[in-house]
């Protein structure tokens, strides 16, 4: 999240881009309350903060990926006992099939970050390869 004093230079400057990071958990996943309930109050955020700061030129969206190959996911098929290889051979049920990488992550902040992105605000972009079933 951002700090107070950068939301004040944004809203001195008319100008700014706030991307929040989510997760496609937000929409509930089985073990993880907590972790959903805080990613879908993230989502809240956004879309409040879009609604307070869009007059002062300040666009606020959030970009929630799916199941992205990351140290972390590595960590995780350890922590619940399945090896990552084949966890990451599950990802047949994404409707792309294959699973995210960081770089599909980055290319939608980026946009968000951008000029081009001027007149979207309070959006949540999953970045998961197609709708969960």
């Amino acid at each position: 999240m951002y700090s107070r004093a950068a939301q004040r230079y944004m809203v001195q400057g008319g100008y700014g881009r706030i991307v929040n990071v989510s997760s496609s958990s937000a929409l509930g996943n089985r073990g993880q309350a907590n972790y959903s309930a805080v990613k879908a109050g993230l989502q809240g955020v956004t879309k409040t903060l879009a609604i307070e700061l869009g007059c002062f030129g300040i666009m606020v969206n959030a970009v929630a990926p799916g199941f992205i190959e990351t140290e972390m996911t590595r960590a995780t098929t350890v922590r619940v006992g399945v090896g990552f290889e084949e966890f990451v051979a599950r990802v047949k049920a994404i409707p792309v099939g294959r699973s995210g990488k960081p770089e599909d992550i980055a290319a939608a902040i980026l946009f968000f970050a951008s000029e081009e992105a001027g007149f979207v605000s309070g959006q949540v972009l999953y970045v998961a390869g197609g709708p969960r079933g």
